[in-house]
């Protein structure tokens, strides 16, 4: 019981994270996008993959993970954690942060905070905040529900906003991507 709430709890407290950044942070409409319908697709896989992993984690015996009494709190600052962190790289790019993909006239690139060793901050946040939201869960099978297919939307992205900022800014951004990580230091 304490772990649906949980569940149920961070994952409407994700659910009103990212919508409050959707309706704050997207690029004006008179702004060429190059978007190819990633945000679309990100909404409909999130959505889609939440309500599933939900769905099975509600069943018992359906991929159980060996839960700790402290599991759901782990999640939850998982979570936090991740939600903060993404928050943080939103705030930190100000007005050059937006949830479809656009260049604003005046784009520079950002290269202080987390963006001097992480290239895509937010999505190490978001993806810590489906893994805390997966923890709350206490299901193997749900984690990987939400995982699976939160990985592969953000890889696709990051492909589609590295093109656009090459494209932007060139060199630069190419001599900026070799002395950075994409998502988590050290590793990828």
């Amino acid at each position: 019981m304490l772990i649906t709430l949980t569940a149920t709890l961070v994952g409407a407290g994700y659910a009103l994270s990212e919508g409050i950044v959707s309706v704050h942070r997207r690029a004006a409409k008179h702004l060429a996008t190059s978007d190819r319908g990633s945000l679309a697709i990100i909404w409909a896989s999130g959505f889609i993959s939440i309500f599933i992993a939900f769905m099975v984690a509600a069943y018992p015996g359906t991929g159980d993970l060996p839960i700790l009494r402290t599991t759901p709190a782990i999640g939850v600052g998982v979570f936090c954690f991740g939600i903060g962190l993404r928050w943080y790289a939103i705030s930190h790019l100000g007005r050059f942060f937006t949830v479809n993909v656009a260049i604003l006239d005046d784009h520079r690139l950002i290269d202080t905070g987390l963006y001097r060793w992480i290239r895509h901050p937010s999505y190490t946040g978001w993806l810590l905040a489906i893994l805390g939201l997966g923890l709350c869960l206490g299901n193997g099978l749900s984690l990987c529900i939400l995982l699976v297919p939160t990985v592969s939307v953000i890889l696709w992205r990051i492909a589609i906003e590295e093109r656009a900022l090459r494209g932007a800014f060139g060199q630069a951004y190419v001599a900026y991507a070799t002395k950075t990580w994409r998502l988590i230091p050290y590793i990828y």
